[in-house]
C-alpha cells in the first residue's frame, strides 16, 4: 500500500456526454451484468471474489472449465457517513470507478486490469476532504476475498516485499497427462480501512495484484508494479496503452446515441479480450463467448473456445488489428496436435478442431453427439486464415507460422469425411449438426457443405501460391459437393429434408451470402432472408439479427436492415453495456459473440466491405437514422485508412506511416469505382467521391501476383 501518487482520478473523465463513459447511481440488480475488466490474460467482474487467467483450466474432458482464482480486489469502499454513489465505466481509459460523496469526504475507488502489463490488476483508493475541519476521516474497505478455490489447492508462500503470496496447481488436466498449470498470486494486503489524517486534504493508496505461473515471474511482475508506482507511471502506462488502441482504431456514428454507444461498447469489450501489443510474445488462450471474466464451473460455456471466436469476433478485429487477429490464428496453430488426435479418434484424416476447445486442442465439449457432428468449426477456422491472408498478404504466417498446416489439414479432413453419391454424381456430408442447433444428425447442412467447399478452394489456392502439390480430390470435392437448393421455391433449404416454415435457432443459411460470399441472385438472397427471418427463434443468440441486417443492406433495404439491427439492443444490459446471449437476459454474459455479430453488421453492412482475394470491395449504404459513419484505422495491405461515410459521399484517407516504425513501406493503394474511375490513395491525403460501390486495391495491380 502506498500514498506516493495520485493516479487515475475519476474527475479526469467526467464529461456526461462522452459516449465512451457509462455512468450510473446504482449497480445492476443482477450481478452477472457487472462490468468485466479484462486484458487478454486476466479478467474478473468488478467486486467479484473470483477472477480467471487465460489458459488456466481445471477438470478433465467435459468437466473442463476455467479455474476459479480468488481475487484480492473483491473490495468495496464504505464511508462512515451516508453519501451519494456514482459508478462509472470509462471505456476510453479502461477503468471502473466507484465514487461516494458525503458531507465530509469524496471517496473514490478505481479498478483496472493493466493494459500494458497484463499480469497486474490494480485498485486505487482516493480520499478528498470536503470540510474545513481537521479531523481524521475513515473509509472502510469491505472485502469478500477468500484465498481459496475449488479448482486450485492453494498454500502460503513467504511474503514478498510486503505482499502476501499464495500458490497452487490445478487439480486435474483437461486430458490425461496434460500439464496442470500453477498459479502464483502476490498482492498488497487489503487493510480494513484507510484514513485521511488531520493534516491531509487528500491522499491515495494503491493495491497491486500480480498473477503468474511461477514464483519468479509473479515476483518480477510485482516488482514491475512497485517500480511503476515509484516512478509515477503505473496508471499513465495503462492509459497510454488504451490510448494507442483507440488511436489505432475506432468506429463511431453520427446519429442515434444508443447505436454509437453500442458500437463503442462492443469494441471495448472485444479489445479487452486480446493481449497487449507491448508485451513479449506469450501464449494466447483464445476468446470464449463470455470472455475471461466468466467461464467457471457450470457458467458461460465453461470458458471454452468455440466457432464464436473465428466466425463472430474475429472479422471485426482483423479489419482493424491484424496483430491481434494473428493471435487467434496462432492459438489454432498451437492446438494442431489436439485437432489431429480428434480426427484420428473419429476415424478421419487431417485435422478436426474441437467444437469446444481449451488448451490442448482436444474436444472438451460435454456432449459426445455435438463432438461428433458439429463439424463446421473446421471451415470456420480456415475462413479466419483466409480473411487474414487476403487482408495482409502475410505469407510467412502460412510458411514458418504453420498456417498452411492448418488449411491443408482441414482439407484432408473433408476428403475423408465426405461420401460420394454415384447416382447424383455429387459429394455429401452426412450426419451433422448445423449452426442451427435445433437439429441433429442431418445430411448436407447447406452451411456446413458451403464452408467445406470454401475451405477446400482456399487450400488449393494456397497450395498454388506456395508451389505445394495439392491432391486432386481437394478441387474435385469443392466442385461437386452438394449445396442444397430448391429450384421451385428458389431458396436454400437448411439441410436435406428441411421443411420451409420450420422453426430455427439462429443465423445459419443466411450466412451463405455473408460472410461466405456465395454467388446467388438477389431474388434467392431475399428468399433466404424472408424464409428464415420469419421462423427464427426470437430468443435465439444475439449475433443472429446482425447477419439478417447485412443481407438486407446488400439488397438496398436500409430500413428493414435497421429494424433488425435494433433488435440487438434488447441484448444490451444497462448501465455498463454488458451483453446477454438472449434478449430476456438469460444465457451467456458478457456475450462477445453477439457483440461481434453486431459490429460486423455495421463494419461490413453499412460499408459493404467484402474481403476479396485481390481487393477490399465496398458498397456503402446508410439508413436514414445515421448521418455518418466514421471508421479510423481500417487495415489493408499494411496501410491504415480512415473512412467517413455519409449519405451522399465517401472520404478515404490513407495515414502516413509513423516515422521510425521500422516496418517496410506498405503497398500503394487506389480506389477503383464501379463506374471505371480510378483514384490514387496517397498517404496523408484525403479523397472524396460520390457514394457508390468500388474497391480498394494495389495501385496498377493489373495482373495480380502473390508475394512469395
Amino acid at each position: 500500500m502506498t500514498t506516493k501518487q495520485l493516479l487515475i482520478s475519476p474527475k479526469m473523465t467526467s464529461d456526461p456526454v462522452d459516449p465512451y463513459i457509462f455512468t450510473s447511481v446504482t449497480l445492476p440488480s443482477d450481478p452477472r451484468f457487472m462490468p468485466p475488466l479484462t486484458n487478454g490474460l486476466l479478467g474478473w467482474r468488478v467486486f467479484d471474489k473470483i477472477m480467471h487467467m487465460g489458459g488456466v483450466y481445471n477438470g478433465e474432458g467435459g468437466a473442463c472449465h476455467r479455474a476459479d482464482i480468488p481475487c484480492p480486489l473483491a473490495v468495496q469502499i464504505k464511508p462512515e457517513e451516508a453519501g451519494r454513489h456514482t459508478y462509472k465505466l470509462d471505456m476510453r481509459a479502461g477503468v471502473f470507478s466507484h465514487t461516494v460523496v458525503t458531507p465530509r469526504v469524496e471517496a473514490s475507488q478505481v479498478l483496472y486490469a493493466h493494459r500494458q502489463h497484463s499480469n497486474l490488476l490494480i485498485m486505487e483508493v482516493h480520499l478528498q476532504r470536503l470540510e474545513t475541519t481537521a479531523e481524521p476521516i475513515k473509509v472502510h474497505l469491505d472485502s469478500s476475498f477468500n484465498p481459496q478455490s475449488d479448482d486450485i489447492t492453494f498454500q502460503k508462500a513467504p511474503d514478498y516485499k510486503g505482499g502476501r503470496h499464495i500458490f497452487g496447481q490445478t487439480i486435474s488436466s483437461e486430458v490425461p497427462g496434460a500439464i496442470r498449470p500453477f498459479v502464483h498470486l502476490i498482492w498488497t494486503p487489503i487493510t480494513t480501512s484507510v484514513t485521511l489524517l488531520p493534516d491531509q486534504s487528500h491522499s491515495s493508496w494503491v493495491f497491486l495484484v500480480a498473477v503468474a505461473g511461477n514464483s519468479e515471474s509473479a515476483q518480477s511482475y510485482y516488482d514491475t508494479g512497485l517500480e511503476l508506482i515509484a516512478s509515477g507511471d503505473l496508471s499513465p502506462s495503462h492509459l497510454r496503452s488504451w490510448a494507442e488502441l483507440w488511436t489505432g482504431s475506432s468506429i463511431e456514428v453520427v446519429g442515434p446515441e444508443a447505436l454509437n454507444r453500442a458500437l463503442i461498447g462492443c469494441m471495448f469489450y472485444l479489445l479487452s479480450a486480446f493481449p497487449s501489443f507491448n508485451e513479449a510474445p506469450r501464449p494466447f488462450g483464445g476468446v470464449s463467448p463470455g470472455g475471461l471474466s466468466n467461464g467457471g464451473k457450470d457458467e458461460d460455456y465453461l470458458g471454452h473456445v468455440f466457432w464464436d471466436q473465428d466466425m463472430w469476433m474475429y472479422p471485426g478485429i482483423t479489419l482493424f488489428y491484424p496483430k491481434l487477429a494473428k493471435d487467434v490464428l496462432e492459438y489454432r496453430v498451437g492446438t494442431v496436435e489436439g485437432a489431429r488426435a480428434n480426427a484420428k479418434q473419429m476415424g478421419y484424416k487431417g485435422l478436426k478442431f474441437p467444437w469446444e476447445g481449451a488448451v490442448t486442442g482436444r474436444d472438451v465439449c460435454p456432449d459426445d453427439l455435438i463432438v461428433q457432428q458439429e463439424i463446421h468449426i473446421n471451415g470456420d477456422v480456415v475462413l479466419a486464415f483466409k480473411q487474414y491472408f487476403y487482408l495482409t498478404q502475410d505469407i510467412e504466417m502460412f510458411k514458418e507460422g504453420r498456417g498452411s498446416e492448418v488449411v491443408w489439414g482441414v482439407a484432408d479432413y473433408w476428403v475423408s469425411r465426405v461420401t460420394w453419391d454415384p447416382t447424383k454424381q455429387e459429394y455429401h456430408i452426412k450426419g451433422v449438426i448445423p449452426p442451427d442447433e435445433y437439429y441433429t444428425n442431418v445430411d448436407n447442412s447447406v452451411f456446413t457443405n458451403a464452408i467445406a467447399q470454401c475451405s477446400l478452394r482456399f487450400a488449393v489456392e494456397l497450395a498454388s501460391i506456395l508451389s505445394h502439390p495439392s491432391p486432386p480430390e481437394w478441387q474435385d470435392i469443392a466442385d461437386k459437393i452438394k449445396i442444397p437448393f430448391d429450384p421451385e421455391l428458389k431458396y436454400h433449404p437448411e439441410f436435406d429434408g428441411y421443411t420451409q416454415g420450420t422453426k430455427v435457432k439462429q443465423a445459419d443459411t443466411v450466412l451463405l451470402g455473408y460472410p461466405l460470399g456465395m454467388s446467388m441472385t438477389p431474388e434467392v438472397r431475399q428468399n433466404d432472408l424472408e424464409t428464415y427471418e420469419a421462423v427464427t427463434d426470437p430468443l435465439g443468440p444475439a449475433m443472429t439479427w446482425g447477419m439478417f441486417a447485412v443481407g438486407w443492406l446488400e439488397l438496398g433495404e436500409t430500413q428493414k436492415a435497421q429494424e433488425l439491427l435494433e433488435k440487438c439492443f434488447k441484448n444490451i444490459q444497462k448501465p455498463f453495456q454488458v451483453w446477454s446471449e438472449t434478449s430476456d437476459g438469460s444465457g451467456c454474459v458478457n456475450f462477445l459473440t453477439g457483440m461481434g455479430g453486431f459490429l460486423q453488421a455495421v463494419l461490413f453492412g453499412y460499408t459493404g466491405f467484402r474481403v476479396q482475394r485481390e481487393s477490399l470491395a465496398f458498397a456503402p449504404l446508410l439508413p436514414k437514422e445515421v448521418d455518418a459513419l466514421s471508421m479510423k484505422g481500417v487495415r489493408y495491405l499494411g496501410n491504415k485508412m480512415d473512412w467517413l461515410v455519409k449519405s451522399t459521399e465517401v472520404s478515404v484517407t490513407v495515414r502516413k506511416p509513423a516515422e521510425g516504425s521500422g516496418s517496410k513501406e506498405p503497398d500503394a493503394l487506389e480506389v477503383v469505382l464501379n463506374t471505371g474511375t480510378t483514384i490514387p490513395l496517397n498517404p496523408g491525403q484525403s479523397v472524396t467521391f460520390l457514394r457508390q460501390p468500388g474497391q480498394i486495391r494495389k495501385q496498377n495491380s493489373g495482373s495480380y501476383c502473390w508475394p512469395l
